[in-house]
């Protein structure tokens, strides 16, 4: 069974910094691209960031989080991470570990994602 599952989430202050982790399990991620999307409080599911397949290293982000946050992927573990600094409390959401096989358009697959997680509660306070 393929799963990815994250981890990291909690409570911060605006101005503070959280990581998060997804780890996939049932196969080998490699050749896909990976990505974080989020969904606040009445709000639809948005994207947040992605990066391409093992090699590839390009990464995407939203204009709301670039310069704030960063992806990166550890294919040794099948993990793929995202670290937020500078939280503001419109961060606040729950936030969903993805993978997909395409990556030029991954801001745009809401949906049509192949793999998704749980997601995890991010909490910014103001």
């Amino acid at each position: 069974q393929v799963q990815l599952s994250e981890f990291g989430g909690g409570l911060v202050q605006a101005g503070g910094s959280l990581s998060l982790s997804c780890i996939g399990s049932g196969r080998s991620f490699d050749n896909y691209a990976m990505g974080w999307f989020r969904q606040g409080p009445g709000k639809e599911r948005e994207f947040v960031a992605s990066i391409s397949w093992t090699g590839g290293g390009a990464t995407n982000y939203a204009d709301s989080v670039k310069g704030r946050f960063t992806i990166s992927r550890d294919d040794a573990k099948n993990t793929v991470s995202l670290h937020m600094t500078n939280l503001k409390p419109e961060d606040t959401a729950v936030y969903y570990c993805s993978a997909d096989l395409y990556f030029s358009d991954y801001h745009l697959r809401t949906k049509n994602i192949e793999y998704w997680g749980q997601g995890t509660q991010v909490t910014v306070t103001s």
